[in-house]
């Protein structure tokens, strides 16, 4: 198990990980702490808890949309299959169409 220090809002906390994921620990902290100095700039020192759980709310929201944006594809993709599947369909019904014509010709 490896440990990263990750600086919060000025603040050090030293985390466990897996081994092999303290880049991504360390990367995912630095998002967080920009996350919260943008939030200081704005709102202020309002304590530690309060701009974790604001910064929380706002990671929250970001994945929130993302999960509407995945599933607004997923929906898009299934359509176009969908309508991929029915041109195909009418295509092979064409073919045969055309197969049986020459053949009665």
């Amino acid at each position: 198990m490896a440990q990263v220090t990750v600086r919060i809002n000025g603040r050090d906390y030293l985390l466990a990980c897996e081994d092999g994921e303290e880049e991504h620990l360390a990367y995912l902290a630095e998002y967080i702490n920009t996350q919260v100095e943008g939030l200081v700039e704005s709102v202020g020192q309002v304590g530690e808890a309060r701009l974790l759980l604001m910064a929380a709310l706002m990671l929250a929201d970001e994945l929130a949309d993302a999960g509407r944006e995945v599933e607004g594809l997923r929906q898009q993709a299934e359509a176009d299959a969908s309508d991929g599947e029915t041109a195909l369909s009418n295509l092979v019904d064409r073919i045969e169409s055309v197969a049986d014509g020459m053949e009665s010709a």
